[in-house]
């Protein structure tokens, strides 16, 4: 039997564990969030990053390679948190249209409140390389329409609310939800809406968007 040499085990030794390593990563994660919420994905720096991070910028691109490639992985976590609760709330037979809206405009204004930086990335990574963002948003599976497409027919053969397909449904709450994030520097720049009446203009969305929606499908 061959005995290990004392380079084979400091070797071993020297690696990091995998929870060690995990750790280690998702701490990066948590310090890119941080100074991305701060200055955005555009203008953070690596070394940013690694200094709220306490590790050094080496090990950031160890563990991640790019910034790009930590956006992405900022990004696709990110989305890991929201598509659960809403694909839950689409294909929820017990919820009618009118509990899944106000509950679907809560999930996304909390979620990109506090990611801000997550609409401008992509949409402005959608335009450089839409299949890569396409590929991190279809990862986690495609939107049940199931339940909400038979809801909207039954809704509308009842004759309480116009036909509309569950498409059209989806897409529209998308655009009323994403867009203002998505273009909140021109946003703010044109309504003229500091941070603090930043905050109250997405109060005012959360509490009026759902009966704006529903206004404009009831026949």
């Amino acid at each position: 039997m061959v005995k290990p040499n004392s380079s084979t085990i400091r070797s071993k030794s020297s690696r990091p564990a995998p929870k060690a390593d995990q750790e280690t990563r998702e701490r990066i994660l948590d310090a890119a969030h941080t100074v991305f919420v701060r200055k955005g994905t555009a203008s953070s720096r690596t070394q940013e990053i690694a200094a709220e991070a306490g590790v050094n910028k080496a090990l950031v691109h160890y563990y991640f390679g790019t910034k790009a490639a930590l956006a992405d992985a900022i990004f696709e976590r990110a989305l890991g948190s929201l598509m659960p609760r809403i694909f839950g709330i689409l294909a929820d037979p017990s919820r009618s249209i009118e509990d899944k809206v106000p509950d679907i405009v809560r999930e996304q204004i909390d979620f990109h409140s506090a990611r801000p930086y997550c609409a401008g990335y992509m949409v402005s990574e959608l335009h450089a390389e839409p299949d890569r963002i396409a590929r991190l948003v279809t990862g986690h599976g495609r939107i049940p329409l199931d339940v909400i497409r038979r809801q909207l027919r039954e809704a509308a053969k009842a004759g309480q609310i116009r036909r509309i397909s569950a498409e059209q449904f989806v897409a529209n709450m998308m655009g009323l939800l994403i867009f203002p994030f998505a273009i909140r520097p021109a946003l703010c720049q044109l309504l003229d809406l500091d941070a603090t009446r930043w905050r109250a203009f997405l109060e005012e969305r959360r509490r009026l968007l759902p009966d704006f929606f529903m206004a404009g499908l009831r026949p």
